[in-house]
């Protein structure tokens, strides 16, 4: 297939081009700057970048709508913020939400923007969890403290941290891509779930470390600011029903073993 990728330069965007390429097929990025195998927003649209997820995926679903030969399949990456943060409900792709703050909201306005009239584009929507991974994202922040034996548990380590590996998001992507049968929501999160306090003793135990000193929640909504601290200091316990459901095979199913794979 010819596969535009927006954000190919990023964190996963590097890592879905990689799979791309190595599977055979012919990978085009859209970027800001002109290069090799890339599209600047200019040739694409005739007007400058527009950084806001929200505007840059109208733009993108508008152009998909007029294209004389639309493509075969559209794949947005949204996240499981969709879903109101408990210590004990379990949601799938088909629990209500996107409704009761701001991150949940933007996400409910960000799906809405890419949807697209008719069925002539398969439409898939994966909405991923926290994503893990070497040189990168949510590890590079955590590893130096960890290493150091600082690490622990956020706030009261009782919420849920819904999590995945890059390798897996990666290739859940390629197959919302490739398998002609995958459409609607996906979640892109890992079969086994993990509170706070159990992803931090396990990235302890990779790095041969203690991991009990708690980063308490006054200091992260101090460093943070209320919004983005609630994204560290509550969760949801997702659970990727429909994606097992359509026959994708996790490479990293379990914490510990991605873990391991990450910091070695």
């Amino acid at each position: 297939m010819r596969v535009l990728v927006g954000g190919g330069t990023g964190f996963i965007g590097t890592a879905l081009t990689q799979l791309l390429n190595a599977r055979g097929h012919e990978v085009t990025l859209v970027s800001r700057k002109p290069g090799p195998g890339r599209i600047t927003w200019n040739e694409t649209f005739q007007k400058e970048v527009i950084g806001s997820r929200l505007e840059t995926t109208q733009l993108l679903a508008k152009a998909i709508t007029k294209a004389p030969q639309p493509p075969k399949a559209w794949v947005l990456v949204t996240g499981v913020a969709y879903y109101q943060p408990s210590l004990t409900a379990e949601y799938d792709e088909d629990s209500p939400g996107g409704d009761f703050d701001f991150f949940s909201n933007l996400v409910t306005k960000w799906e809405a923007a890419a949807r697209l009239p008719g069925d002539s584009t398969r439409q898939v929507v994966v909405r991923s969890g926290v994503v893990l991974g070497r040189g990168g994202g949510a590890m590079g922040h955590m590893l130096l403290p960890f290493r150091l034996g600082l690490g622990g548990p956020i706030g009261s380590g009782h919420q849920f941290f819904p999590w995945i590996h890059i390798g897996d998001l990666a290739g859940i992507l390629t197959h919302a891509l490739e398998a002609n049968h995958v459409h609607g929501v996906l979640n892109g999160v890992a079969p086994s779930s993990a509170t706070n306090a159990e992803f931090a003793q396990t990235l302890g135990a990779a790095l041969g470390r203690r991991a009990f000193i708690p980063l308490p929640s006054a200091v992260v909504q101090a460093v943070f600011g209320r919004q983005r601290a609630i994204m560290l200091l509550e969760g949801q316990k997702v659970i990727p029903q429909r994606t097992l459901a359509t026959g994708y095979q996790y490479s990293f199913p379990e914490l510990g073993a991605a873990l391991k794979e990450i910091v070695a």
